[in-house]
């Protein structure tokens, strides 16, 4: 089994800064790409930025110069440095990891249970 713990959501001012950390533990034999992705009340869910085992990243565009993915891979670790929120991104924060497990032939994404990020004055 594969489990994804996400921290360091919470509420932040306009303007601020946050970090979040998405830790991978379990039966894993390596993992290939690791992502995040957010929810915010009555939309769909939309990619914030991924990452590669060899470090290559992926934004969507709205996130592009305000976020940084990052990577450890020695603790199967992905972060995402969020930097000038806005109240537009408030919502669930949810990392996701391609992982090959003990005993298994393919590699299956896991997803964690999500972390609350609220940007408000």
């Amino acid at each position: 089994q594969v489990q994804l713990v996400e921290s360091g959501g919470g509420l932040v001012q306009p303007g601020g800064s946050l970090t979040l950390s998405c830790a991978a533990s379990g039966s894993i034999v390596s993992i290939n790409a690791m992502g995040w992705y957010r929810q915010a009340p009555g939309k769909r869910r939309e990619l914030v930025a991924d990452i590669t085992s060899s470090g290559s990243t992926n934004y969507a565009d709205s996130m592009k110069g305000r976020f940084t993915i990052s990577r450890d891979n020695a603790k199967n670790t992905v972060y995402l440095r969020m930097n000038r929120l806005k109240p537009e991104d408030t919502a669930v924060y949810s990392c996701n990891a391609n992982v090959l497990g003990y005993g298994s032939r393919y590699y299956l994404t896991y997803w964690g249970q999500g972390t609350q990020v609220t940007v408000s004055s």
